[in-house]
């Protein structure tokens, strides 16, 4: 294994030759790690997929290039194998190569698929863990996704497989689990993720909250229920990303700061 452990990361150089997984956070730049700004400073090549906030890239060293290869709107996406290919050929070239995800590297981000094709290539691979958008985004619209008496468990979830369709999971056991559901990028597939956890059990008036641009300023949240939440969407048209909590503490929350939260502030009352 040719990964690093975390812990040498502590006040490291990034050297040349390697390549750096590097978590963006949920998009207000003031919640990228010490260590992301440490590594953006630093790399000689970046590439990175569509951020929900693009001031991380105002880290990046005036020389690096910078490459754009994730998935837009009306955009064919740049194919997974390119995106390995380039990491790997940037690291034997001798650069410092960063490879910048939103969120964590490693939750739904398929780091995991380019830290293999390092690793395939002999090319060392560091993790610099990110703040996921699937603990952040309720954060930041104060929603606790776990809650004493009422969510003891949290299951993380996609609604895109490797085809682009709604994966094929045990959504009864999934509805049945009593627990918070957080589904990412779920907004285009939602109308099925509803069918099917109501098939598996959940009641309509599950309580659902649609968070979308979690922590930037234009951060909105629609509160609505399983039954419903189809319908509201489509009403209030919200931009992605967003992230959809599903679960009776969906209901919680307080309204939220419509500015850079810095922090996840909230206002009172």
């Amino acid at each position: 294994m040719i990964v690093q452990s975390f812990s040498a990361l502590a006040g490291a150089q990034f050297p040349a030759g390697e390549v750096w997984l590097c978590g963006a956070g949920p998009g207000d730049p003031d919640l990228l790690t010490l260590r992301a700004v440490q590594a953006l400073s630093q790399a000689d090549l970046i590439l990175h997929d569509a951020l929900p906030g693009r001031a991380a890239l105002r880290h990046a060293r005036r020389s690096a290039e910078i490459i754009a290869v994730g998935k837009r709107k009306g955009a064919a996406p740049v194919p997974q194998a390119r995106i390995n290919a380039r990491l790997v050929a940037g690291a034997r070239a001798g650069l410092r190569v960063l490879r910048l995800k939103g969120g964590d590297p490693f939750t739904f981000g398929r780091g995991g698929e380019e830290s293999l094709a390092c690793e395939a290539a002999g090319i060392p691979w560091r993790v610099i863990p990110g703040i996921s958008a699937g603990m952040a985004a309720p954060a930041a619209a104060g929603i606790p996704i776990t809650h004493r008496g009422m969510a003891s468990a949290v299951t993380f979830v996609t609604a895109h497989d490797e085809t682009g369709a709604l994966p094929e999971l045990n959504w009864r056991a999934l509805a049945q689990s009593g627990g918070t559901i957080a589904a990412f990028m779920a907004l285009s597939r939602l109308d099925e993720l509803a069918l099917r956890l109501l098939a598996g059990g959940l009641v309509p008036t599950t309580p659902v909250a649609l968070i979308s641009a979690a922590s930037l300023p234009g951060q909105s949240i629609l509160r609505s229920t399983l039954g419903q939440c189809t319908l509201d969407s489509r009403r209030a048209a919200l931009p992605t990303p967003t992230m959809i909590i599903i679960g009776a503490v969906a209901a919680l929350g307080v309204q939220v700061r419509t500015q850079p939260l810095g922090g996840l502030r909230h206002a009172h009352g």
